[in-house]
Formats: structure tokens, sequence, C-alpha cells
């Protein structure tokens, strides 16, 4: 046998003459590995054949002779690969970007004929169509995730995600915040509200909307003043055991994403005594409902004792704010809290846990604006100190 050229694969000539070659390509589920075989009446041929491969490889261009397309491949990942390791309501997101962003511009094409410039492609379209750049980059997610596990198993030699660009931000979202003068105003208006102790809940401990739906009267501890966030309130599409949506969609409680997430925070006294009394309100109205009440141990519910629709909770919101003339959604309240906090010169590294991000690098990026000014006073202060002392 004639030595092989250095990127040829292997190369060898077979008993009735032929020469034959191999390239690896991939591997099987156990670890094996998956070798595609090229032919021919001399050596230079073969080598000639492989190479041709291994530029394809090089391109991301797949040397299978599997046709199987993207839309197909998806469906694949998502249903065999990755609905236990994710969330029911990931599971939903997931499954609505690929149905209403990827199939229709890229699930025709093969995985082997995907190139780069097609994923390119579609980035920058919904891009200049006005879809956030956090949701393109969730269609990236995807695609890069679907395309590594082709790669295991043996579909494509390459991840063309890579070779993309994501379309960066020009137009971010003004964070609101309250100001002062406009919390003060939503708390006048709060007044009279059967709701209001969940308003003041978000303001006062900067819980998010689904924590406070999904809060229960025993994870909250009244005598020692403190409340343990252990759920999450979502709203899910309703699937039986093949995962064919049903008619109608669920709420259940979804236990948080991160370890920090779940914690403790200490109940300030204003939301304190808001808790009591409608404590006493709730005990009212199961008297008043008698056996139609509803025991569901949730801390704010209807006056039957249901648990409260998310959306019903949000109507509520917005006629709260219309009528205070403020133009805010509900996460806005959790940024007030933070705004509030750091403004007081709060450790940032508290104001990380009190909002239960994972990072604290989460918690400076979204409230950068705010540490700026805080520093800009420090400086002045500075400032101050030394010209005091030079005119001493």
């Amino acid at each position: 046998m004639g030595r092989r050229g250095k990127g040829e694969g292997s190369i060898f000539k077979r008993k009735d003459g032929r020469w034959c070659g191999f390239i690896t390509v991939g591997y099987d589920e156990k670890g094996n590995q998956k070798k595609k075989f090229f032919y021919g009446r001399t050596r230079q041929e073969v080598a000639d054949k492989i190479n041709q491969a291994l530029n394809e490889i090089k391109q991301g261009i797949s040397i299978t002779d599997n046709n199987i397309t993207l839309e197909n491949w998806l469906n694949i990942w998502l249903h065999q690969y990755k609905k236990n390791q994710i969330s029911e309501s990931t599971f939903d997101d997931y499954e609505s970007i690929i149905k209403n962003h990827i199939n229709p511009v890229l699930g025709k094409y093969k995985l082997k004929d995907l190139r780069p410039e097609h994923l390119q492609m579609l980035y920058n379209e919904k891009h200049k169509a006005g879809l956030s750049t956090k949701r393109i980059k969730h269609i990236h997610v995807i695609l890069h995730s679907a395309l590594n596990q082709a790669i295991k198993n043996g579909l494509i030699v390459r991840n063309v995600s890579e070779a993309t660009t994501l379309p960066k931000n020009t137009s971010e979202k003004e964070m609101k915040v309250l100001t002062v003068e406009e919390q003060k105003r939503f708390l006048q208006v709060l007044e009279g509200e059967r709701l209001k102790p969940a308003f003041v809940l978000a303001l006062t401990t900067g819980m998010r909307l689904g924590e406070i739906l999904a809060l229960k009267w025993k994870d909250v501890d009244l005598e020692n003043k403190k409340i343990t966030i252990r759920n999450s309130v979502r709203r899910i599409k309703n699937r039986n055991e093949q995962s064919e949506i049903k008619t109608k969609t669920v709420l259940v409680l979804k236990e948080p994403k991160t370890e920090n997430s779940g914690r403790i925070i200490p109940l300030p006294d204003v939301a304190y005594q808001e808790l009591v009394n409608f404590k006493l309100l709730q005990e009212e109205e199961k008297r008043q409902a008698g056996s139609s009440y509803v025991d569901s141990g949730f801390v704010f519910t209807t006056k039957v004792g249901t648990p409260i629709e998310p959306r019903n909770f949000l109507r509520t919101f917005y006629r709260i704010t219309e009528k205070a003339g403020l133009n805010i959604n509900f996460h806005a309240l959790r940024h007030t809290f933070a705004t509030r906090l750091l403004e007081a010169n709060t450790n940032p590294k508290v104001v990380q846990e009190l909002l239960g991000h994972s990072d604290i690098s989460t918690t400076l990026n979204i409230y950068s604006h705010v540490l700026f000014d805080t520093k800009q006073k420090a400086i002045e202060e500075i400032d101050n100190l030394m010209k005091n002392l030079t005119n001493e």
C-alpha cells in the first residue's frame, strides 16, 4: 500500500485492483465512527474525491447521503432532544419561534445545503422587519443548538450558525422607572383597590408578576416579616403525552429558573400591614362565600378563593395606571424598586439578591444609568472635600 498524502484520509488498494478511501464524517449514538467511502481506478482519483469532500466540509456542506430538511430536523430535535430538558413554557416558545420565524424562511432547505449566508439573511430580514434583537438571538440559539445535535448525529459536519453575526440593537427600549412624584401618584390611586397589597408588594420587594400571583400564605411569615419565593405562575399550552396541543392553555406553578430566583425577602412594614389587612379581608370573603369558596392557599385570589388569572390582574393594573396618567408596564414597578435602592446607595450585591438575579453583572447592566449617577455624586463629594481642604 502506498503512503497516503496529508489530509487524504485513509486510501488503500483492494484485492480487485480498485482503490478505496474513506474519511470520518461523524459518530453514532454509541460513539462509533461514521465513515464516508470513495472509490476509483487510481489512487489519485480517490485522493481527488477525498480532497473535494474535505473542501466541502470546510464550507459547511454535508457529504453524507442524508436529505433531511431543516424543518423536519427541528421537529425531531425539539421533541426528541429538548422536550425533557426545558420547561413547558420554553418548549412553547421554541415551537412558536420555529413555526413563525425559522420554517417559513429556511424550513425547506436540506441540512446539507444550509450555508451561513442563509442564516445571516434570516437574521437581517427579521431585524429589518422590526423583530427585537433579543428575539433574533433566541432564533440563533435554537439553530445553533439544533445544528450541533445534527453534527453529533452525523447529519452535517459543520455548524454554519457559528459563521453568522447577530444584528446590533440600535433601538434599545428605554427602561421605564417611576419618578418619586409618579410613584406617589400611583400609590394614591391605589386607595380603595382590593388588590392594592399586590402592587405595594411589587414596589417594596421587586417581586415579579408571576411570583406575586404564585405566592401562598405558607410562604409568608408574618411573625418574622419575611417572604419565601418558591414558584412562579405561568400560562402554557395544554398538551397530551404526544405533545399535541389541546384546545385550552393552562396555568401552572413553576419552580424558579435559577437558584437565585428562589429567595427569601424581608417584608417592609408597609407591605406587612397591607398583607395583614388583606388576610382579614380574605377571611371575611370566605365567610360570605360559604361552601362555594375554594381554599386554594394563594395570597392573592378572587373573591371566591380561586387563583387570579394573570390577564385579569393586568387589566386591573392598566386601569389603575390609566387613572394615574402613567404609561408603564407591570415590570416597571420592579425597576422602580431597584432604582430607589440604588439611589439610596444600597450595595448592588444586595440589590441583586433581592431581585433574584443569577449574576451581579445582570443587575449592573440593567441599572448602569443609576450607578453612573451614584458615581457622579461620589465624585462631587470628593471634589467638595478637596476644595474645602485647599481653602483651609
